[in-house]
């Protein structure tokens, strides 16, 4: 059998996974897939949390104890997913020491509600960096414009970050301006830069899904030709404003000084559209210093029949280019598009964090202890 995910890692693509629970650890499941399927990273967010406590019994003895503490339903939340981070990040430590800190590493949100409160969401990085107490966590800020502040201020305090919900391009080049703002405010604090790091999540699937349903729209012959082909672009060209930013001036006054790239990370690689290959956004992301972030389904098939060819996305640009200009020609906006899946990817981690309020809130009143 091909080993596509060992060809993978090697061709220097960090395999994540983009999933988490607690039946994952206990079982021995996580420290599986790290030994057989060259998992090397665990990526969290609300919605995978609301279904791993909504399934199952995994929680109950924690929740019982909760519920007889009477905490508030936020402060049971964060208990949980801070304990399930912990235990993974303990058992990916192995994994942390031996790629020197850039891999190894699990991923904890801040509530989404926040979004668009740049002190609020800072508050709660440094509170979840405390809770967690664990080196090789990332913590996930969205790349709304209130985060970006946000990302600045908590890598100038030393604390590594997961910059989730990009879809843009001018939105990613400013994610890696304010993630280099932050090493720069940490470097006048006298900070080690050499421990800290930081990827940036720049979505694919989803711009598919979004662009193919305006393209079917139309109906027309050109329409048909442009379909499933955006969400590539769109990721080859944010790999090259990686390549352009992280080989300047101000990058390498940084470098010099003992400090990490920001990796491109690649999520939602999880295809979406049955008429295109499953291993679509593995093969054809191939670049090295990268992330994918892959759901089980997807870890699974690349490892069946994923095609690892080398290098996919180096001497793509200007195809790239030409692809998303097709789509602008056929009178869809790129702005309107990329604007709205990102107030759709807040909207979204908030249903499935108000969801997760719901059923702990539920969870908590079936196990509360009986007065008396």
């Amino acid at each position: 059998m091909t080993d596509a995910l060992k060809r993978l890692s090697e061709e220097g693509v960090a395999i994540w996974l983009d999933d988490l629970s607690r039946k994952r650890i206990t079982s021995g499941n996580l420290a599986e897939l790290i030994d057989q399927q060259h998992v090397v990273g665990v990526t969290t967010n609300p919605s995978i949390f609301q279904k791993a406590i909504s399934q199952g019994d995994g929680y109950d003895r924690q929740l019982a104890d909760l519920a007889a503490r009477k905490v508030t339903v936020e402060e049971a939340i964060r208990m949980i997913t801070t304990a399930d981070v912990r235990d993974a990040a303990d058992i990916l430590r192995p994994v942390f020491d031996a790629t020197d800190g850039q891999d190894g590493r699990v991923s904890i949100e801040v509530d989404p509600r926040l979004a668009h409160n740049t002190r609020a969401t800072v508050a709660e990085a440094k509170q979840l960096a405390w809770l967690v107490d664990r080196p090789n966590t990332l913590i996930k800020i969205p790349a709304t414009k209130a985060g970006l502040p946000a990302i600045t201020e908590v890598i100038g305090n030393g604390i590594s970050v997961n910059v989730t919900l990009i879809f843009s391009l001018e939105r990613y080049r400013e994610v890696m301006d304010a993630y280099l703002a932050g090493l720069e405010k940490a470097k006048e604090k006298g900070l080690d830069l050499s421990l800290i790091h930081s990827v940036a999540s720049f979505f694919v699937s989803r711009v598919d899904t979004e662009i193919d349903k305006r393209l079917d729209a139309l109906g027309t012959d050109e329409a048909k030709a442009a379909r499933g082909k955006a969400a590539l672009a769109n990721a080859r060209l944010a790999y090259q404003a990686y390549e352009e930013v992280f080989s300047g001036p101000r990058w390498t006054a940084l470098e010099k000084a003992g400090a990490n790239r920001q990796r491109p990370l690649w999520a939602s690689t999880g295809v979406k559209d049955p008429a295109y290959k499953d291993t679509l956004y593995v093969d054809d992301l191939v670049a090295p210093n990268t992330v994918n972030t892959m759901p089980e389904a997807t870890l699974f098939a690349t490892e069946d029949h994923g095609q690892i060819t080398g290098n996919t996305v180096a001497g793509t640009y200007e195809q790239a280019r030409a692809e998303l200009d097709a789509v602008e020609k056929l009178g869809i906006s790129y702005d309107d598009v990329v604007q709205l899946l990102e107030d759709e990817g807040v909207e979204k981690f908030e249903a499935s964090w108000n969801d997760l309020l719901k059923s702990t809130e539920a969870e908590l009143e079936r196990l509360a202890p009986s007065e008396g």
